[in-house]
């Protein structure tokens, strides 16, 4: 008898230490989990504080664009996107708001009417990429490209058409420049 009140006392108090193990595990996940929901509350405030730059614009519904007597900045007149207001649609120019990564993308058409079409990409008025085609007249060519740069607050970018160059562009939108801000540094 007196064994098995002892091994009784023993099992119960064995069963306890189990319970006690269990909640002390319990409580610990739930510390973590509280700390994981916390962290993830800051990112998402920061990433809604942060700069918040993109922008997407279509050249217009002309038809052909060109030749023009001098290199000429174009002005991207059709606004897709512009968060954060950075690309002027008067101007054909993007400022950089703030130093940071940013992405851009354009592309040329060509018509079918023209021979050569080209397209230069500029930061700061110099020339850092240029699409460049000729059109054997049976169809119209393309090209596009895109660059990854790190711009200072107050950089320039745009597009160039060069002088006696011409481009096409109309309702579909074929000529896109595009661009947004990946991460401010």
């Amino acid at each position: 008898m007196r064994k098995a009140a002892v091994l009784l006392l023993c099992l119960l108090w064995t069963g306890a230490q189990g319970e006690d193990g269990a909640q002390r595990e319990n409580a610990a996940l739930d510390n973590r989990m509280s700390s994981s929901e916390k962290q993830v509350v800051e990112l998402q405030t920061q990433n809604s504080a942060g700069p918040q730059v993109a922008f997407s614009v279509g050249l217009s519904d002309a038809g052909v664009v060109g030749p023009f007597g001098t290199n000429s900045i174009l002005k991207y007149s059709k606004v897709f996107t512009n968060i954060g207001q950075a690309y002027i649609p008067t101007t054909g120019i993007f400022t950089a708001p703030v130093k940071g990564v940013y992405y851009f993308r354009f592309n040329m058409w060509g018509s079918r009417f023209v021979s050569d079409t080209a397209l230069e990409f500029a930061l700061n008025n110099v020339m850092k990429m240029r699409l460049q085609d000729y059109n054997d007249a049976y169809g119209y060519v393309s090209a596009s490209n895109s660059i990854v740069l790190q711009l200072e607050k107050g950089d320039v970018v745009n597009i160039v058409l060069p002088s006696s160059y011409t481009v096409y562009d109309d309702l579909f939108n074929r000529m896109i420049f595009s661009g947004f801000l990946l991460f401010p540094v």
